[in-house]
């Protein structure tokens, strides 16, 4: 089995450096970049399992890299390394897609730590996604075909692209079908305990699915608002 292959995006010389040397000795393979242009590129070419990603970089900022990232698809895990620590920024951060926050200044333990733990949530999806697709990982109901693998939902004629959040959040609906899910287990399970994410997030995240998945957004029928407790999700649609 190959390699993990981390991508550390980040300006900084020496603790890029410092980076690659801590997460080589862990036996990840390493690929560096010290602006975001040369690291998009990189990341495009390559294909890395995890991205760790810098915001203020030259030439092009982590939120751009990030955002082009998820519109190309790339699965890869992406952690933002930033002393921006904001609650703005964090959210920010996790609506364009990324998996994890760290705030600078952190300790390499951590880090290893929510390197391993983003690895783990990306292979813990493997086997739900089994039940729900079929062998193309693609799962339809309605006029509605969610293709997992390209990231895309087709409602119709219309087809969209979804981002890594938005994709892990409408498997998790799938795969706990017509029952009620509180806001609060969605940030645990979906977003994880390393995450800093608000429940306006979750909110977010709905309206941009139900824009997406319904024929009728502000009168949904798939993706409805429990009030006072969060969201349920049925294929049949519900008030049919």
């Amino acid at each position: 089995m190959s390699a993990t292959r981390i991508l550390v995006i980040e300006d900084e010389d020496s603790l890029r450096m410092a980076l690659c040397d801590a997460l080589r000795a862990q036996g990840f393979e390493l690929l560096e970049a010290a602006d975001g242009e040369a690291g998009l590129a990189l990341a495009l070419a390559e294909g890395p399992d995890v991205v760790l990603l810098d915001l203020m970089l030259p030439k092009r900022d982590g939120f751009s890299v990030l955002r082009a990232l998820r519109e190309d698809r790339l699965a890869a895990a992406v952690i933002i390394l930033s002393a921006r620590g904001e609650e703005w920024d964090r959210v920010q951060g996790f609506e364009y897609g990324a998996d994890d926050y760290v705030v600078k200044p952190f300790s390499m333990r951590e880090l290893l730590l929510r390197v391993r733990a983003a690895l783990a949530r990306a292979e813990g999806n493997a086997p739900g996604l089994g039940a729900l697709t079929d062998p193309r990982g693609k799962t339809r109901f309605g006029a509605v075909e969610i293709d997992f693998a390209a990231y895309t939902l087709t409602n119709g004629a219309a087809r969209h692209g979804l981002s890594r959040k938005e994709l892990e959040l409408l498997r998790y609906f799938l795969l706990h079908e017509g029952q009620t899910l509180d806001r609060l287990r969605l940030l645990s399970d979906v977003w994880g305990p390393d995450e800093n994410p608000t429940t306006r997030t979750i909110d977010n995240h709905v309206l941009k699915l139900r824009k997406k998945l319904e024929r009728d957004p502000e009168a949904p029928r798939h993706l409805v608002t429990v009030h006072g407790v969060g969201y349920r999700f049925t294929k049949s649609g519900e008030n049919a």
